[in-house]
């Protein structure tokens, strides 16, 4: 299975505790509306990401929008996003390189068709998600809170504190 995938779906899940984190520190009272805001980007971004999971695997997902008809609380989303963040960690890890090629039909919830590789319904739900923490960490900006750092450099090196020793020098695989 591609390395590459097993990477970007456990920065995500990383770049999701950060961002939960990072709301959970503000005030829930001072910041009511945009905690609200952040709550339904997040929720539209967890739908669609189950949506994506259902595709994968050929199994009805239920939901009739992008969205929750009421949007979870913060706590509600954490403990779902870390579950399907959970499941895309497994899938990805478990999924046969060939299989990433097959294109599959489904129809999305407004009616229209779609088709795409399972690799290119994973990237959708990366670069989906990804564009969704930004959109928080811009409401986080406007009200002077410094958003998570929500990059991949940072969490490879987070997460592989040795790759900072080997800065300034290349390292190439295979090298005798």
């Amino acid at each position: 299975m591609s390395g590459l995938l097993r990477t970007l779906f456990g920065y995500q899940a990383w770049a999701n505790e950060d961002l939960f984190d990072k709301l959970g520190e503000l005030d829930p009272e001072r910041y009511r509306t945009e905690l609200a805001k952040a709550a339904k980007l997040i929720d539209h971004s967890h739908v669609v990401a189950r949506i994506f999971a259902a595709h994968l695997t050929d199994a009805r997902h239920g939901y009739m929008s992008d969205a929750s008809e009421e949007t979870p609380t913060l706590q509600e989303l954490r403990a779902a996003v870390a579950a399907s963040d959970h499941w895309y960690v497994d899938y990805v890890a478990g999924v046969s390189p060939a299989s990433l090629d097959e294109r599959l039909a489904f129809v999305f919830t407004d009616g229209d068709k779609g088709c795409m590789s399972r690799e290119e319904m994973l990237g959708h739900v990366i670069l989906h998600g990804g564009y969704h923490r930004g959109e928080v960490g811009r409401i986080l900006s406007q009200l002077s809170i410094t958003p998570p750092w929500d990059t991949l450099a940072v969490h490879l090196h987070r997460s592989e504190p040795s790759r900072r020793r080997q800065a300034g020098r290349p390292v190439l695989a295979g090298a005798d």
